[in-house]
């Protein structure tokens, strides 16, 4: 059921129609001052425009071909894509001189009074999004499209210019808000990065409280081995049912690359204590460095209680010249020095005696301590903007859901 006072309408209501980029040839590298590119069809997802996908057109008969630039105050479609970003669509929010639209990419020609900020929300609502997935044909298991037609005959509910103008104005803050604590992640990280550089190499001493002065001593090398007992991990028989699905969290590589903080108290598949019995999975302690060796080398965390691991890890179990936070830094830091060392054809894997040889300088463990506590709390302040962001997405999406229905309607004033 429409809205009182909004319009079933399409999306070609609102348009003259769209305009094509041409397929252009162009060297895959950022473009410098001066230079001209081509979008990829990476630079539009869902609400999103990224400038800097794009290839720069070396050619000066390529150039006279590329045509169509991204215009300020218009949207720009991806009509051939992967099944989940076919339609995907971004507001530009300024001109474009030098860059120019391929063939895969449509751009909005607005009728008079058309608010393509507001038909942006619309296209990139999850409502928008499924319909023109399933309306993409093509053969190519990666690739569909959609045409003009399938776009333009849309459906969608429109409400009055004004009213297009104050949800316009709602979203935007939203964005903004996002935009923002987005900047702030960002600057974190690379303070974090800043931090990590100076503090793990030695290169600034933090202040020692119980002398008032900042730590002194030469820091000393150390194998991996020297550090704490080292394991490996294993994998019971997967075609016996008595060795799975117990209580014993057993940790793939996965597991790890999906973690957001350097703590793990969980796994996607657990083993019980007869399938622990039967492999050579080892359990480590609470307070293990679990390091991935093999595929995603160098992905690593801190095990919060007892568990095990396939064998693509070598567990750390640290000893009490180690602090567990400072050598998860330290190693993470270092990851090229693991990297460095594997081997493989298929895919790279660090051997457990290439891992128990890899050096590192470390200081004493109460300068460890006071690094790793600099070094968390830079993390615990990424962790709650990261909190922070996802709030916000998730509160201007719930209001997208409302808003671009009229489920929830907003106050204009009277002109």
């Amino acid at each position: 059921m429409v809205p009182n006072g909004w319009v079933d309408g399409r999306v070609g209501d609102l348009l003259l129609g769209l305009e094509s980029g041409v397929s252009v040839n162009g060297e895959a590298r950022v473009l410098e001052k001066n230079e001209k590119g081509v979008l990829k069809v990476s630079a539009v997802t869902y609400g999103v425009f990224r400038p800097n996908a794009a290839k720069v057109i070396t050619s000066p008969t390529e150039l006279t071909r590329a045509k169509v630039n991204p215009k300020q105050g218009q949207i720009i479609i991806s009509r051939s894509n992967t099944e989940e970003l076919v339609g995907a669509s971004a507001y530009i929010d300024k001109q474009y001189d030098n860059l120019f639209l391929p063939d895969k990419l449509w751009q909005t020609v607005p009728k008079t009074n058309s608010n393509m900020k507001w038909l942006s929300y619309v296209l990139s609502s999850k409502h928008c999004r499924y319909t023109l997935s399933n309306l993409a044909t093509g053969t190519s298991g990666s690739m569909k499209n959609i045409t003009k037609g399938e776009l333009l005959s849309l459906k969608i509910g429109i409400p009055p210019l004004p009213e297009q103008r104050k949800i316009t104005q709602i979203l935007s803050t939203w964005d903004m808000a996002i935009a923002t604590t987005e900047k702030l992640i960002d600057a974190s990280k690379q303070q974090k990065k800043a931090l990590m550089q100076q503090l793990l190499t030695g290169k600034k001493r933090l202040i020692d409280p119980e002398t008032g002065m900042a730590f002194e001593g030469e820091w000393e090398e150390f194998r991996l081995a020297e550090l704490g007992n080292i394991v490996s991990g294993g994998t019971p028989s997967t075609s016996s049912s008595e060795y799975w699905n117990g209580n014993i969290d057993w940790v793939t590589p996965t597991d790890i690359t999906k973690l957001r903080t350097r703590i793990i108290d969980n796994s996607a598949r657990k083993i019980t204590a007869l399938g622990l019995s039967t492999s050579s999975a080892k359990l480590v302690p609470t307070g293990s460095l679990l390091v991935c060796t093999r595929a995603t080398i160098g992905a690593m965390a801190i095990s919060q209680h007892q568990m095990c691991t396939n064998q693509g890890f070598k567990n750390l179990i640290p000893n009490k010249k180690t602090n567990i936070d400072f050598l998860y830094y330290l190693v993470s830091y270092g990851k090229h020095k693991l990297i460095s060392k594997a081997s493989g054809s298929t895919f790279l894997e660090l051997s457990k005696k290439d891992f128990e040889h890899i050096r590192f300088e470390i200081p004493k463990v109460n300068e460890q301590q006071k690094i790793a506590s600099v070094l968390i709390a830079a993390d615990k302040e990424i962790e709650l903007l990261n909190a922070k962001l996802a709030h916000f997405k998730q509160e201007k999406k719930a209001l997208m859901q409302q808003l671009l229905t009229g489920k929830r309607r907003v106050q204009v004033e009277a002109a």
